[in-house]
């Protein structure tokens, strides 16, 4: 069976959407309990649980975490489908028992519950997880520290969502992102580092197949302040994994697949199971630039400018009701030469106010955009229907 068949069919139903708390991870850790160790070595500032799941019993040890940041689920979404693709009986049954006898998978699905739940990147003391290994101020940070002490892992693993503001030079937006951080201030190409750039292009290789040209790495400067900075400086291995945009798909479920993808290749299960030849290749992984948005209306004219412009709406991720809306705002206006968009619109010239006749302003929440002259729709708040 191909692994997009399998995975079309068996991909972890029961996590869907943007939001995803503890309410909603609480039935699948009682479900695989039966089967895998799973332990609560810490709680939030609220007190929640942050569990933990070991999976498998080899020599390797990985740890990873997922949701440091609340509002960013993809990957615990994907990191359910590939427990869900272990737990399995019928398919790629030598390669599954190979990992389990190789590896031993230490996996925080859930670091910041608090922030999840809120869902916010900080904490419930508005804290950056991420900013935090060296205070060490909060108990989520202490946990994963500790954790970290105790297991003395061979590689690690930092699971984020990026923002759907990156793109390339050549127009293609940055769906998946990936870095090897940096060890210290001079960036030295440190042996951990090597090893954490060797596994990236193993997975930048295989994501070749489905998003050509649609996988970048971010900038490597260092800062302590950071988790991955800080364990790569201890010397241990870490790749931090970024889920971003894929076209028009903002509750992220083909990005998860991509990241599915990306862990069944890090685990040698599918693709190139031998490893890079040259850490210099992840060197040839584009950067990831900002300059995507949205939305974009090109050749707009506006009451107050003398030239035809481009106006572009970037959406903002709003907690209504345990449902995430996005809201549009002005984002920027100008010539955005340089800029692309998952959506874009040429208005030739039609001079556009807001629904209330207002003119565009940068920073303005907007939900309706018309043609001044015949009060036609140019753009309207349609992002919640398309995704719901």
């Amino acid at each position: 069976m191909k692994i997009e068949d399998w995975y079309k069919n068996h991909f972890e139903a029961q996590l869907r959407g943007r939001y995803i708390t503890m309410k909603h991870i609480y039935p699948l850790l009682d479900m695989y309990k039966i089967k895998y160790e799973v332990s609560v070595p810490g709680v939030s500032e609220k007190g929640q649980d942050i569990p933990l799941i070991k999976i498998g019993n080899g020599k390797k040890v990985v740890l990873g975490w997922s949701q440091m940041h609340g509002n960013e689920s993809t990957t615990t979404k994907a990191l359910f489908d590939f427990i869900r693709f272990i737990d399995q009986k019928e398919n790629f049954q030598s390669e599954i028992d190979e990992f389990l006898g190789t590896y031993t998978f230490y996996l925080f699905p859930m670091l910041n519950p608090d922030g999840a739940q809120l869902y916010t990147r900080e904490n419930a003391n508005g804290v950056d997880l991420n900013r935090d290994a060296q205070d060490l101020s909060q108990k989520e940070s202490k946990c994963l520290r500790k954790v970290f002490e105790t297991l003395r892992p061979d590689l690690c693993l930092n699971f984020h969502d990026q923002r759907s503001i990156y793109g390339f030079k050549d127009g293609k937006a940055s769906t998946i992102s990936f870095l090897s951080p940096a060890a210290n201030k001079e960036r030295s190409i440190t042996p951990s580092r090597i090893i954490a750039m060797e596994q990236i292009v193993k997975m930048y290789k295989l994501l070749q197949r489905y998003i050509p040209g649609q996988v970048g790495r971010y900038d490597d400067s260092f800062n302590n302040a950071c988790v991955g900075d800080t364990f790569q400086n201890a010397g241990v291995p870490t790749i931090l994994f970024e889920a971003g945009q894929y076209s028009q798909d903002y509750h992220r479920e083909k990005t998860r697949e991509f990241i599915f993808y990306s862990l069944l290749a890090l685990f040698n299960i599918i693709g190139d199971i031998e490893p890079a030849k040259n850490y210099r290749d992840y060197f040839n992984i584009p950067e990831n630039l900002k300059n995507y948005n949205d939305c974009i209306l090109r050749n707009a004219k506006l009451k107050d400018k003398r030239v035809q412009v481009s106006v572009a709406i970037q959406y903002r991720e709003i907690l209504r009701n345990e449902t995430i809306v996005f809201e549009p705002f002005i984002d920027e206006i100008g010539s955005l030469k340089n800029k692309f968009a998952y959506i874009e619109n040429n208005v030739e010239g039609a001079e556009v106010l807001t629904n209330s006749q207002d003119i565009l302003t940068v920073g303005d929440n907007i939900s309706e955009i018309i043609d001044k002259n015949d009060k036609s729709m140019i753009y309207f708040q349609r992002i919640n229907s398309i995704i719901a």
